[in-house]
């Protein structure tokens, strides 16, 4: 998947940190949903305006950040 369609940043939302098409949902915030055990449903349930498609594009994200600083610490 292609994480960049649906994750953004903008310098004056939410501190800069990465969003999610431009809303004033955080990458983070699902990322914490997640762990605390929601189901991507339950998370596009409760969110109206979440699609799958966000939730797993933040995982994508997640996975890439991750690979990224792995690379940089080696």
């Amino acid at each position: 998947m292609d994480y960049r369609k649906f994750i953004t940043h903008e310098p004056g939302k939410r501190g800069g940190k990465p969003c999610i098409r431009g809303l004033r949902m955080t990458v983070y915030d699902v990322l914490d949903y997640l762990a605390s055990g929601m189901t991507p449903e339950q998370i596009v349930t409760d969110f109206d305006y979440l699609t799958l498609d966000d939730s797993r594009a933040c995982l994508a994200y997640a996975a890439d950040r991750e690979r990224q600083q792995l690379v940089l610490a080696a």
